[in-house]
């Protein structure tokens, strides 16, 4: 199986329990609820996306015409700027869109962790997890069929009208996680999540981090 990859890069985790570790991210193109073009925002079923995820960029994005190929390139990016003694350490690599979930699979998670990569995953919990996740961060969308119902992080993006988040308290999640939606309204966004996590003490805040310091 081949593998579309709209970029690759190395930064900082921005949210969730890992907020602020070194982690490679490989976004996947596509996704299965919305199109990623404008012209499609407003009948798409996630209508509040703020991630390009359609075509390649120059960082590392492309075609890889398999799991080894895919996963020799993310170990030799991880190993770029580190001196030797730290390049077979605590590595972690995030698999994010788009919807991560349409494309990979256990030929790639097992590529991945024969480099020592711990996989983390951002998905909208609606595609079949395949083996070898170590850490699962599902963002449901309103309006959708979630069907993935347990993992580490159940992450809402936070006002969305119609979505059940009571019934999702059921799910065998271990954090529950309230984000701001950015949008032109930020700010009242922000006033929201935190009165929910107020009202709501199963949950926490995650915000944007990687956004505030101006890393990606």
């Amino acid at each position: 199986m081949s593998y579309a990859v709209k970029e690759m890069f190395v930064t900082l985790q921005g949210e969730g329990l890992n907020t602020g570790r070194r982690a490679l991210f490989i976004r996947f193109t596509g996704c299965n609820l919305w199109s990623g073009r404008e012209e499609d925002r407003a009948t798409a079923d996630c209508r509040f996306c703020d991630t390009d995820f359609v075509g390649f960029s120059g960082d590392s994005g492309g075609r890889y015409p398999d799991a080894d190929a895919l996963a020799d390139h993310a170990a030799g990016l991880w190993n770029a700027r580190l001196d030797e003694a730290e390049q077979g350490r605590h590595r972690l690599v995030v698999l994010t869109g788009g919807e991560p979930l349409l494309q990979v699979d256990a030929a790639l998670t097992s590529a991945l962790k024969a480099h020592g990569f711990e996989i983390a995953v951002e998905t909208n919990g609606t595609q079949p997890r395949p083996p070898g996740i170590d850490w699962l961060c599902v963002s449901p969308k309103a309006g959708t069929e979630v069907i993935l119902r347990a993992g580490d992080e159940l992450k809402v993006v936070w006002p969305q009208p119609g979505l059940d988040y009571k019934a999702m308290e059921d799910w065998a999640f271990t954090h529950h996680l309230v984000s701001p939606m950015d949008s032109p309204s930020k700010a009242a966004a922000e006033a929201a999540a935190i009165e929910f996590v107020i009202m709501h003490p199963r949950w926490r805040l995650s915000t944007q981090t990687h956004k505030a310091i101006g890393v990606r």
